[in-house]
Order: structure tokens, then sequence, then C-alpha cells
């Protein structure tokens, strides 16, 4: 057996791992209380990342019984899991199609980058971010686009960087990978789609942390009665203190439609904004270190 027929043989089986799992969300999120923005934007990433996502899907956000999403999904990582798949899922589109673009436009590597970090940005900040979560801004677009810009800027840093770390170096090394036509490009987008995720994840829990992203919400059919176990998770909560406590009980209670409380100096914002760019410019280091940037 030759390198080329088990790398096949790996691809093949990833993507075969990928429907199912995809299958399995898309069927299974259907009866989870969470909002139709973040069962699409599951269901996406499961076809990025393939049993990942479905893992993901299944620690963070399933119910585990009848009536616990509401505690289920408090816990902070399982908001920042929200928060990042949020943004992935829709940087992601931007990004595959501005890569088959690029691909038959044959630009050099430096630029594809270039190219899909602005549509990558741009359809999940004005579609994925603003459009569909303008209700939360009280129906503002306007609104919404001035509130998720630098939150989702700082996110699709990581996941620039995290992509590029993959993609630059296997399409250099393997040039079916860069062939929109040819299966190793669309396993090499799914694995660097993987990795943004996780670059990602840590800037999406500061994020999260300081009010600026929403994680995780609970989605009640309207004049449905509250399970007994979301009861007693809102009479908890109301018992808690502080602001954070309060914004959760208020999500709880208006089906999903968030206040999110910015607890963040503009200093830390700054700082934490410099931080994200030298994580991308780490991620495009790396890559023009380990693939040639320069090349199609």
């Amino acid at each position: 057996m030759t390198a080329s027929t088990l790398i096949d043989g790996v691809i093949l089986l990833w993507f075969i791992e990928v429907a199912l799992a995809a299958a399995f969300v898309a069927i299974d999120i259907q009866r989870t209380p969470e909002a139709q923005v973040m069962k699409w934007g599951f269901v996406i990433v499961t076809f990025y990342s393939g049993p990942i996502g479905a893992l993901l899907y299944a620690l963070s956000c399933r119910e585990p019984l009848p009536g616990t999403h509401e505690a289920f999904v408090a816990v902070k990582w399982r908001q920042v899991v929200g928060s990042t798949m949020h943004c992935v899922a829709g940087d992601g589109i931007g990004i595959l199609l501005a890569a088959v673009v690029t691909a038959a436009l044959k630009l050099p590597r430096g630029v594809d980058l270039i190219v899909e970090y602005a549509a990558g940005f741009l359809f999940g900040w004005t579609i994925f971010q603003a459009l569909f979560m303008k209700n939360l801004m009280g129906g503002s677009y306007k609104r919404s686009l001035r509130a998720t810009f630098l939150p989702e800027l700082l996110s699709m840093n990581g996941v620039m960087a995290g992509m590029a770390v993959v993609m630059v170096p296997w399409m250099t090394h393997d040039l079916q990978a860069t062939q929109p036509m040819s299966a190793h490009f669309w396993f090499t987008m799914s694995i660097a789609l993987t990795a943004g995720f996780v670059v990602a994840f840590p800037i999406n829990w500061w994020l999260v942390d300081r009010g600026l992203k929403h994680g995780m919400m609970t989605v009640r059919p309207q004049g449905a009665p509250v399970p007994l176990a979301a009861g007693l998770a809102l009479a908890g909560y109301a018992m808690q203190e502080g602001p954070a406590s309060d914004q959760m009980t208020n999500e709880m209670e208006h089906a999903g439609s968030q206040v999110m409380e910015t607890r963040v100096s503009r200093v830390g914002l700054v700082g934490m904004t410099a931080i994200s760019f030298v994580v991308l410019a780490a991620g495009i280091g790396i890559a023009g270190i380990a693939g040639n940037l320069t090349l199609r």
C-alpha cells in the first residue's frame, strides 16, 4: 500500500464520519431547546469537524434530561463552546467560498489568506453575528453591527491563525489540496477550520467572560409550561447575587433574548485586541516557515 493510497483511505473514512456525525446532530438537535441560529451553527461546525463537532454538541449543548438545559449550558466552558462555534460556523462559510474563488484565480497563498480573512470576517460579522443576533440588540441591525464588530474581529483573528498553520504547509506539500475538485482540498480545509476553533476558543473565553459575546441560550416554546428542573434552575439563579446571575436569569426568562453586560475596561479591550493580532501574526509566521506563502 502506497502513502498516497493510505492518505486517500484516511480522507474517505473522515468524510464518512463527517456525514454520520452531521446527520446525528441535524436530527438530534431538533429536540434541544436551543436558539435556532445556534442549532444551525452546530450542524455547520459538525460538517467542518465531523465527530469532533458531534462530541462538542453532546457535551456542551444536548439536554441530558428534560428541563435541564438551562442549568446544563450555564457552565462557563459550555458558554464559550457556543460562542466559538457560532463564530467558526459563520466565518467558515465565508472562508470556504473565498478559498474556492482564490483557487480558481490561482492566487499566491499569502494573498489567498488575506482574501479568506476578509471574506470570513465580513460574512461572519454581517450575517451570522449582526443579522442573526439583531433581536438581542432591540431589533436594530445597525446597533447589532456596532456591538458585534470588535468581538467578531478578535475571534476571527484566532480562527485564521489556527487555519493558516494547517492550511499553508499542507497545501505547499500536497498539490491536490489546492484544488477544490479534489477531496484533499476539503479534507485540508476541514482540519484547518477545526484548528481555527481550537485557537479561537481562549479568545472567546475572554469575550464571554467580559460579556462581549453570547454563549448558549435556552429557548422554550412560547406559552409552554416551564419544566420542573428548569424552574428549579431559574429559582437558583434568582437567589444568586451579581450581574452575571442577573444576566443569566434574563436569558432564561426571555427565551434567549440576551442583554449582554460589558465588564471590561478600555485598556483591557485594547490589550486583548493587540494580543489577538499577535496570535494572528504568529499563525501566519509559522505557516510561512513550515510552508510557502508565495506559491499557489
